[in-house]
């Protein structure tokens, strides 16, 4: 900025030096120069809205600011007609008589986001419901609460049938079938599980048949358009009858004599709570719970009356109720018999009434056990070779559990068993009952082939190995 002097003169007085700020107009040049150029080099179309004025035309200081620079450095104002066709004067025209408020002018700045529709999120419980009762209410399974000693519940109205046949026409009526979801959210989670009865899955929509219970929530899903939750696993448990009025498992075959052996054995099928500790699974978290306390809980329970000691609180309720009180759970169907397991009913069952015996049957070498237990162990040791159970203290390994309880005794065992006639010990009490046939001369073991007995089975084939193969 360049500085100078004029003067001034005031009527009656002397005149008066003032000093003046004379402007840079080198430097406002600079600067006007620069904004028109960005101007031209973003885009031309400022030029087509510039139209040669007239002086009555500008605004006031206009033409003197326009005289000071040439044509080509400061170019006049657009003028309305020019701009008239622009977006921002069409916007302008529609808020026309509006009040613009600072909110307004705020969300057109920064607009909020739209509103996400909410995510709809449903319990174990609800889910459960919707799955059960859906697939109830399109479908041929007939349901029942629990087996009882007289018959079925049933899960609608609580009437009790003597027979699925019977149940089965009971619910054909459409007033039994009502409110079964009102009938379903009064049972607890924890607990629910709807047992069914069908010989074949059939859609009743449709009329088509199904292999199993996943086919037909797949085809309820897929074809008639049913909401179904599959990630919360199944409760609804389904079986069927032989000729022989034995339940029979619909997902693998195996058949059961009573209702509480195929009730345990179901808990394979329906994993939906798994045991972390041994990978156990169970149909409901309540099962999962009773698992847990019953075998991994341990803790010190003596027995009152006879004085043994058990870990388990389940162990320890188990030998009081069978030993010292005489429960007896099992009761014969056709007398008032009752038993302590249902190996004794079953053998009195055919003593007493001529029932046939029951016999498991191999489906590989056709042998016949009385127990299913002893089929179990039979398919480990002689065609699967299944050796998982290993002791922790050595290599041993074997097929049952019951095996490595008797090893383990070389590992922690006393030997508290001892012979009275020799003097040896041992600690087991089976040993001693081998080692005593020594002294009684028991030659139980005999050669088929020369006729030789031997006190023990061991010597019988060593004998047959030496002198017979």
């Amino acid at each position: 900025m360049l500085m100078g002097s004029c003067s001034l003169t005031v009527m009656g007085e002397a005149p008066l030096e003032v000093d003046v700020k004379v402007e840079n107009v080198s430097g406002v040049k600079e600067e006007l120069i620069d904004m028109c150029t960005d101007m031209d080099e973003d885009s031309n179309e400022f030029d087509d809205l510039l139209e040669t004025k007239s002086e009555s035309e500008l605004v006031e200081g206009e033409a003197k600011l326009l005289a000071r620079f040439t044509s080509d450095i400061l170019k006049p104002l657009p003028t309305k007609k020019a701009l008239e066709n622009e977006q921002f004067f069409k916007e302008l025209d529609l808020l026309k008589g509006r009040i613009i408020t600072a909110d307004s002018i705020r969300k057109l700045i920064d607009p909020t986001p739209k509103r996400m529709q909410p995510k709809i999120y449903i319990t174990e419980k609800v889910a459960h419901v919707i799955n059960i009762s859906t697939i109830l209410e399109h479908s041929n399974l007939t349901p029942f609460k629990t087996k009882r000693r007289l018959g079925f519940p049933c899960l609608y109205c609580s009437r009790l049938c003597e027979s699925f046949d019977q149940l089965h026409d009971h619910q054909k009526t459409e007033k039994c079938r009502k409110n079964i979801k009102r009938i379903l959210n009064k049972t607890p989670i924890e607990t629910l599980v709807v047992y069914a009865y069908v010989s074949d899955i059939r859609c009743t929509i449709c009329e088509q048949k199904l292999p199993n219970l996943n086919e037909l929530k797949l085809h309820l899903n897929r074809i008639h358009k049913k909401k179904l939750y599959p990630e919360y696993g199944d409760r609804i448990i389904i079986f069927k009858l032989t000729k022989l009025n034995e339940y029979e498992c619909f997902n693998c075959g195996c058949n059961f004599e009573n209702f509480g052996a195929i009730e345990r054995h179901m808990n394979v099928h329906y994993r939906n709570y798994v045991c972390d500790q041994c990978g156990a699974g169970y149909v409901t978290k309540n099962r999962l719970r009773v698992h847990l306390k019953c075998s991994h809980i341990r803790g010190t329970f003596p027995c009152d009356t006879c004085k043994k000691v058990f870990d388990t609180r389940y162990k320890y309720k188990s030998h009081v109720d069978s030993v010292h009180k005489m429960i007896k759970k099992n009761k014969c169907p056709k007398c008032p018999e009752r038993f302590a397991d249902y190996f004794h009913r079953n053998k009195h069952m055919v003593d007493a009434h001529g029932d046939p015996p029951l016999r498991y049957k191999c489906n590989v070498c056709d042998t016949l056990f009385k127990r299913r237990y002893a089929l179990s162990c039979h398919m480990k040791r002689r065609h699967l070779e299944d050796k998982s159970v290993q002791c922790g203290l050595c290599e041993y390994k074997c097929y049952t559990g019951p095996e490595l309880k008797v090893h383990m005794v070389k590992h922690n065992g006393e030997r508290t068993y001892e012979c009275l006639v020799c003097k040896k010990s041992y600690a087991r009490k089976k040993t001693l009952k081998e080692h005593m046939r020594i002294h009684n001369n028991d030659k139980r073991f005999v050669c088929v082939v020369c006729g030789q007995a031997f006190v023990q089975n061991c010597s019988l084939k060593g004998h047959m190995k030496a002198h017979h193969l």
